[in-house]
């Protein structure tokens, strides 16, 4: 009499196993280490901030003769205010990385805070010089974020402006340029710059004129050279952590 063999219990095939995600101290590492890459001088700041908060704090133990709780309370908002450091550090140089890449200008609204609706491809193209115009829509209305020389993008901003005011009359259009030179932001500087902009929407309105751009048709192919959804700042690393 044949024998049956029971199968059930070993699987033909193994899952394959899940890249595991790194904890948050190794990603601090690996903040640390990008940030010291980029930017050497991050490291000696870190230590004199380190250093300057518990001395102050250890001097301010002994005068009120309580030196222990001092030097326990200076190493912690030392620790603080180092990590703070390598987090403003970490953010610089995250930016350094993607300055001068097409698409970066894109990249740049990646920092942004809830409460934005940002189109991921620009909205337009100068084919030939590769200069673009990406959108944004919030409270304070549609943000166009530049990229390129100011002279060169003035028309792709005058052409889409008018393209939208046709359809909202009633909603502010901002314009930021990105760049260096006078008058431009820094992409490190884009996201704070939009999120300073005065609110003149709510919620539900931002929700409307989002609809109604988007009933204007299909978007603008992406010329050849400008991605960015990989030419993205690493978040974490703005987030110092």
């Amino acid at each position: 009499m044949a024998k049956r063999t029971d199968t059930s219990s070993t699987p033909s095939d193994k899952s394959p196993k899940k890249a595991k995600k790194p904890n948050g101290f190794q990603q601090f590492i690996q903040v640390f280490q990008m940030t010291r890459r980029a930017d050497p001088n991050a490291v000696w700041l870190m230590v004199l901030v380190f250093l300057g908060v518990t001395a102050v704090s250890l001097l301010i133990g002994f005068l009120l003769d309580n030196w222990i709780t001092g030097l326990i309370i200076g190493i912690l908002l030392g620790l603080l205010g180092a990590v703070y450091i390598l987090s403003r550090r970490a953010e610089r140089a995250a930016f350094a990385q993607i300055e001068g890449q097409p698409g970066a200008a894109g990249a740049a609204l990646s920092a942004l805070r809830r409460g934005w609706i940002v189109e991921e491809q620009p909205v337009a193209v100068n084919p030939r010089t590769q200069d673009v115009v990406f959108r944004a829509i919030g409270r304070p209305g549609v943000v166009l974020v530049t990229e390129g020389p100011s002279t060169r993008v003035r028309s792709l901003v005058d052409g889409e402006r008018k393209r939208l005011s046709r359809i909202l009359p009633n909603v502010p259009i901002h314009v930021i340029e990105t760049g260096r030179e006078e008058g431009q932001t820094e992409l490190r500087n884009v996201a704070k710059a939009m999120n300073k902009l005065k609110g003149e929407l709510t919620k539900t309105e931002v929700a409307a004129v989002n609809k109604r751009i988007g009933s204007l048709g299909p978007r603008l192919p992406i010329p050849k050279g400008i991605d960015p959804t990989r030419v993205r700042p690493d978040r974490r690393a703005m987030r110092g952590r």
